[in-house]
């Protein structure tokens, strides 16, 4: 699928999204930010790291790298729209991310029984 804002990027469904992470076969990422999930909450077990934290919280060679994340480990991200998703998979890409996927929104999510927490 050709991806937003030139880069090209896997969509992925909310069910396969859904079934994945139940399996602990895929990390979900939220890309919004703080005020975003304090309205809506976010995907249950999702990790929260905005947008404009990213580049440090998910670069392996970034001292503050979040430690649940893996280059090898599959991720879908999703954001209000799909379209700062988008930006964050190529951002992923080009820190060494292998498998990345646009889930689009959280409600991609939840309209697939992906359950919710605030």
């Amino acid at each position: 699928m050709f991806g937003l804002f030139g880069g090209s990027a896997d969509s992925i469904s909310g069910v396969d999204a859904v079934s994945q992470a139940k399996n602990g076969k895929l990390i979900l990422l939220d890309v919004r930010d703080v005020m975003e999930v304090n309205q809506t909450g976010k995907a249950k077990g999702a990790l929260h790291i905005p947008m404009m934290l990213l580049r440090t919280q998910a670069d392996p060679s970034s001292p503050e790298c979040n430690e649940k994340l893996n280059v090898a480990t599959p991720i879908a991200v999703y954001c209000a729209t799909g379209a700062r998703s988008g930006m964050a998979i190529r951002n992923l890409k080009k820190m060494g991310y292998q498998t990345v996927y646009n889930l689009g929104s959280l409600g991609n999510w939840a309209n697939a029984g992906g359950k919710t927490e605030r």
